[in-house]
């Protein structure tokens, strides 16, 4: 039997009404954004750990490259896990609730290790200016000593 609020396929003319289109208090659906929390959750309290951050990222990536055949699997299998059949063809559902939220988390690792270079790049400028300062008075010192 099909829900009256449930909106067609080719009814839905832009992302606010894909995005309206999906009821979002399936079960599974709340598991997944459950899941992006977590993951997100991960990647930000991780963020010091750049050996598991880096293993984060390949899985996640990992993650986005097979969600086509994950698609595949779930347009096969709505009925198991789903009210209603949301993989397409295309991929647009999996993209948006699957993938562009991955790819955001990954965004996020890369611009914290990038901001983390940054940092240690001006840590390192800083011990080179100030071991050029000590060994330039040592030189003076040295100089001073043998002039005296």
């Amino acid at each position: 039997m099909v829900d009256p609020t449930w909106i067609e396929v080719n009814e839905i003319k832009g992302f606010i009404t894909f995005l309206s289109s999906i009821d979002w208090y399936d079960p599974w659906l709340i598991g997944l954004i459950a899941f992006h929390i977590c993951i997100t959750s991960t990647a930000l309290l991780t963020r010091n750990y750049g050996n598991f951050q880096v293993f984060l990222f390949f899985v996640l990536l990992l993650l986005v490259y097979f969600s086509e055949s994950i698609n595949e699997y779930a347009a096969i299998n709505w009925r198991i896990f789903s009210k209603q059949q949301y993989f397409d063809d295309k991929g647009l559902f999996i993209s948006v609730v699957f993938s562009v939220p991955i790819l955001l988390n990954c965004m996020l690792m890369v611009g914290s290790w990038l901001y983390q270079s940054t940092q240690l790049m001006s840590k390192l400028k800083t011990a080179q200016l100030k071991q050029q300062i000590r060994q330039s008075n040592s030189r003076q010192r040295l100089k001073d000593a043998k002039e005296e």
